[in-house]
Parts: structure tokens; sequence; C-alpha cells
């Protein structure tokens, strides 16, 4: 069954002003949450980094780092709340729309295994798993692999 969002799901530039917001978000869907402080780094850095707010509230971030032709989503997140709602696909949409009107032809990203629903997202939107990254991510006990990802754009 797929979900009817509504229409007023809208994206905007991620601004200083809503780091408290996406590091409370992020603390609130990853075991091993980026701090707010990554997040600031990362405007800093000139990344192309997005939110998506409905009329009430911001909702989900998006982070993606592009050097020339290729683009590396460093993270992405919905409130867990709506998850499995349709809103992370729009984002994703979203995020490969920015970086492939600014040149981008190759989009990469590293998932959890143990991250089912992100890795059939990017399996439906046509990423292709090229690798894995022994240990990547820190886990409860010990270390857990990224799986690679990878979608050639249009």
């Amino acid at each position: 069954m797929k979900a009817v969002l509504p229409h007023a799901l809208e994206f905007y530039p991620m601004q200083a002003a809503d780091l408290d917001a996406v590091a409370q978000i992020e603390a609130g869907i990853q075991a091993f949450p980026w701090s707010r402080g990554n997040f600031a780094d990362s405007l800093h850095a000139g990344y192309s980094a997005w939110v998506a707010r409905l009329p009430d509230r911001l909702i989900g971030f998006s982070v993606v780092m592009q050097v020339l032709d290729e683009a590396h989503i460093l993270t992405i997140g919905i409130c867990g709340s709506l998850q499995g709602q349709g809103y992370g696909a729009r984002l994703l949409q979203h995020a490969m729309r920015q970086v492939t009107t600014h040149g981008a032809r190759r989009l990469l990203l590293e998932v959890r295994p143990s991250n089912a629903r992100a890795v059939a997202l990017y399996r439906n939107f046509g990423f292709q798993q090229i690798g894995v990254r022994k240990g990547y991510y820190p886990a409860t006990e010990g270390r857990e692999d990224g799986l690679v990802f990878q979608k050639e754009l249009a």
C-alpha cells in the first residue's frame, strides 16, 4: 500500500537555527547519532544540507557532500514517528535532484545492514550495492559493517 502524503511537505536549505531540531531528530532515530556540532561543521563546510518541513514542524534532514560529479549522502533521516509514510522517499528524491542539478552523475552512501527499511528504500530507488565497509559503524557490541550503495544519476 502506498502512503498518501500531504502536499505541504517542503524543503529548505538547513540553517544554523535548525540545528537543535535536526540534532534532536537524529538522536531519536540513531543509536549513535551525529552531534549538533557535526551538523554545524557540515554547514560550515558548504555541504548540501536540507531540512524537510510540514507546516507545523521540521521532520527530516539530509546532508550530502559533492565533489565534482560525485556526491555522497553523509546522513539522511525522518523523525521516527513519521517513518514508513513516504516522507523519506520524498527527501531522498529531493537530495538526488539537488546533486543532479549541480552536476553529480553518481551518488554514494553507506547503510547499516540492520536498517532493513533504509536498505529497501535505496534498492527501490535503483541503488546497487557495490561493497562492504567492514566495521564501519559503532554498535552496541563491537562494530557493524556498512553496505556501500551507488546510483548512477541521469
